[in-house]
């Protein structure tokens, strides 16, 4: 199959042979036809998510969406890019402006060919009832709320908890590393703070929902994402690999997209985000890369104490300073044009005034500065021809932070890229005053941060745990307290430090690797539990009796009462335990509320396992624990009968990649996606975190293994598919293979690319 169409902005015909998976592979004269043909080829395979993505992020939703819309536009203008475009362009290197406008004018020249055959366009379009927009360059780098941050989140939480119920208390919500204790900072008054503070922010950076529900209180997503890289000595073949399988919400469309781009000037394949140029995860036949979130502390919450004569007015310094405002027209669908007004401080977006407490909060983050458009520096390093080149291209890195594994022929390594914010006087851990006490000093940066090239051991691995220590030498600074549990990365080292002779296939067995380090660690303390509670025997028997090795498998009753009992019997039965010494017993179920959380976000395993390790020592403690258990049984076999094929994880454990406008009222029936059952947990390598229904709402839609120096070798999957366009067969043609952890081959070769040819798409100047 075969088709042609006139892209303005080519200077030269550029051939796109569309592989057996969907994956486009481009093949252009040189690289700015590369970049036009990119932005076509996204736009004629995701314009709708591309649509939905610029508008939610510049605060265009209400122009389509109606006045519903009004308030989250607001929040978004509140947290785009705002300083000089000149200093934006040139913090990412040369030629990043050039790529944007390249980029940009190819998803134009698509838009300008749905305009002339309205047939292309995608049905959403014509369900919601409006046409796409056009894009300028500016939009890839003004947009910011994408990334992954939050930490202005557990800044936040921690202050209540602090508040509210002490130190004690909030060593048993979260795990900070490196510990030690928490500082208020001085003048820091925390008894202004509430939970509603952050709204607007949560607002601003939500994932987008048309149901119109409000967004979730804090982020759905917990950190996620693994990464590791091998080095010759210890593979089958003597040839490195990399792995990387990034963990982001899941749903439809996927949100990575596949693709290779080859030209004179490189010839690169991979995954990246679709609203962006380059490939930020991949190869280009020099350089394999991956990456994992480095959780750089980025953000700060200032809190000011308000003029109490004039609310528009904030502390700081000697004296009282004025808020800057800024008013803005926001056309609405079906009614005029609304104004909305903007306020900032001198430290960023002003997220909440409160004047009955006489407060105001802002949010500082270092991703609203020059340069920090998340992922956009990604067309620097993924032309690098060695190692050496990468590690140059990431010095200029800024947001988010991030785990870059790398390797070539001559070595591998890890560094960690981001810019971290100097605090003179705290550590980011707590909300400051933002009366001029606690002001930023400049950034850590670049070979400020710790890295490693060939180490020892043969291989290096990051799953966003505490890793800084593992750079010899590094000259440690705070970079944040709040890290990933490190389950998954020693799962992961535990395997790489197991054998010699990796190979691809192993890789992605790994990658689906299904144990769950908090069920193996909890199974060796339930010797000695005594069995006089009803179900307890039978718990026992399911769990240690059968040989169960803690791995998450769908066709498995034991995952569905372990992880009942774990989250939601065990866990609130320790933490009453512990609380009542604390609060005393008219606050404690209040207290155990307060640091549960919602159904629908897992907790950190860690502080659950060190309190069951602690109750197994005594007769006291070993009651509760088995009283929990039989509780765990009891509940299960009132609901679900005696044990057998209804307990299977399977059955309880699912995905369902559903396209956004199966949040409507009334979806058309293509918008729900298919039920596919899902083995792992919120701690397994193969992460599926899930809410209160089961459903995985988080975990590595996208996988690549990379078999460095034998290129065709490599493999990758992206769920549900390729394509957005619900009437394309490469919109869910993804899913069964990612479902049982399977990949696809990924062509690099112009040989091996023309052997899997499925369709071919020939793009001509618009002139010649």
């Amino acid at each position: 199959m075969e088709h042609t169409h006139v892209v303005a902005g080519l200077t030269s015909p550029v051939e796109v042979v569309y592989d057996h998976w969907g994956v486009p592979h481009v093949r252009a004269h040189g690289a700015d036809d590369a970049f036009v043909a990119q932005g076509f080829t996204a736009a004629r395979d995701r314009l709708f998510q591309l649509d939905l993505w610029r508008r939610r992020g510049l605060g265009l939703l209400s122009e389509v969406l109606g006045e519903r819309y009004l308030e989250r536009d607001r929040a978004a203008r509140l947290f785009l890019y705002r300083g000089d475009m000149e200093a934006e362009w040139s913090a990412y290197g040369e030629g990043v402006r050039r790529i944007a406008e390249l980029f940009t004018t190819g998803i134009n020249a698509y838009v300008d060919l749905t305009e002339r055959e309205p047939g292309l366009l995608g049905p959403e379009f014509a369900e919601l009832g409006f046409a796409p927009c056009r894009w300028a360059p500016e939009d890839l780098a003004r947009i910011r709320s994408h990334g992954l941050y939050a930490n202005v989140e557990k800044e936040l939480a921690r202050a209540l908890t602090l508040r509210d119920l002490g130190p004690e208390a909030e060593d048993l919500r979260a795990v900070r590393e490196p510990s030690g204790p928490l500082r208020v900072p001085e003048g820091l008054d925390l008894d202004v703070l509430h939970p509603e503070v952050l709204d607007v922010y949560r607002l601003a950076c939500a994932p987008l929902d048309l149901s119109g529900a409000a967004p979730p209180r804090a982020p759905h997503e917990p950190d996620g994402s693994n990464n590791w890289v091998i080095g010759a000595q210890r593979t089958a073949t003597g040839r490195p690999i990399l792995a990387n399988d990034p963990h982001r919400a899941v749903g439809d469309p996927a949100l990575r997209y596949l693709t290779h781009l080859s030209c004179p000037e490189f010839d690169v394949i991979g995954a990246g985000e679709p609203a962006l140029p380059g490939v930020s995860i991949g190869h280009n036949g020099h350089v394999a890369f991956g990456l994992t979130i480095f959780p750089i502390d980025q953000e700060d919450l200032y809190v000011y104490e308000l003029h109490p004569d004039d609310p528009g007015r904030y502390r700081h310094r000697d004296g009282w300073r004025a808020l800057e405002r800024v008013t803005e027209r926001v056309p609405v669908r079906g009614g005029p044009d609304r104004e909305v007004r903007l306020e900032f401080t001198v430290h960023g977006p002003l997220v909440r005034s409160d004047p009955e407490r006489n407060a105001a909060f802002a949010v500082r983050a270092a991703w609203l500065g020059p340069g920090m458009a998340p992922y956009l520096g990604s067309v620097q390093y993924m032309r690098a021809r060695n190692g050496r080149d990468f590690r140059d291209a990431l010095r200029v890195w800024g947001a988010p932070g991030e785990n870059q594994v790398y390797a070539d022929a001559e070595g591998f390594g890890w560094i960690a890229a981001g810019r971290v914010p100097v605090r003179p006087n705290w550590d980011g851990s707590l909300p400051v005053p933002g009366d001029g006490s606690h002001e930023w000093a400049g950034f850590h940066s670049g070979g400020d941060l710790p890295a490693v090239h060939r180490p020892e051991q043969g291989w290096f691995a990051s799953a966003n745990e505490y890793n800084t220590h593992r750079a010899p030498g590094w000259e440690s600074f705070t970079v944040t307290r709040d890290w990933a549990a490190p389950l998954r990365y020693e799962r992961i080292a535990e395997e790489l430090s197991a054998r010699a002779d990796w190979t691809v296939e192993d890789a992605c067995r790994l990658q689906g690797d299904h144990v769950s380090p908090v069920a193996r660690a909890a199974l060796t303390m339930l010797d000695g539990l005594p069995d006089t509670f009803p179900g307890t025997a039978q718990a026992l028997e399911l769990l240690g009796d059968g040989g169960w090795d803690g791995t998450m498998a769908v066709d498995l009753a034991q995952p569905t009462l372990f992880e009942h009992w774990f989250a939601h019997r065990l866990r609130p039965a320790l933490l009453h335990e512990r609380l009542l010494g604390l609060v005393g017993p008219d606050r404690v179920e209040a207290a155990v509320a307060a640091l549960t959380p919602d159904p629908d976000r897992a907790a950190d395993p860690r502080v659950c396992l060190r309190l069951l390790a602690e109750a197994v020592l005594s007769e006291r403690g070993l009651a509760l624990v088995a009283r929990s258990l039989g509780e765990a049984h009891r509940d299960l076999a009132e609901r679900l009968g005696p044990p057998g094929p209804a307990w299977h994880w399977g059955e309880h454990h699912f995905a369902r990649l559903d396209h956004p406008l199966a949040a409507l009222p009334d979806p058309p029936l293509w918008a729900q996606g298919r039920r596919v059952a899902r083995p792992g947990s919120a701690d397994t390598v193969d992460l599926t975190a899930s809410d209160s229904s089961g459903r995985q709402y988080h975990g590595a839609s996208f996988r690549i293994v990379v078999d460095v120096g034998s290129w065709d070798e490599s493999v990758a999957v992206n769920a549900p598919g390729q394509s957005g366009d619900p009437r394309d067969p490469h919109r869910d043609d993804l899913t069964d293979l990612w479902a049982r952890g399977r990949h696809f081959p990924l062509p690099y070769s112009r040989e091996a690319v023309d052997r899997h040819r499925a369709s071919t798409l020939h793009l001509v100047p618009a002139t010649p």
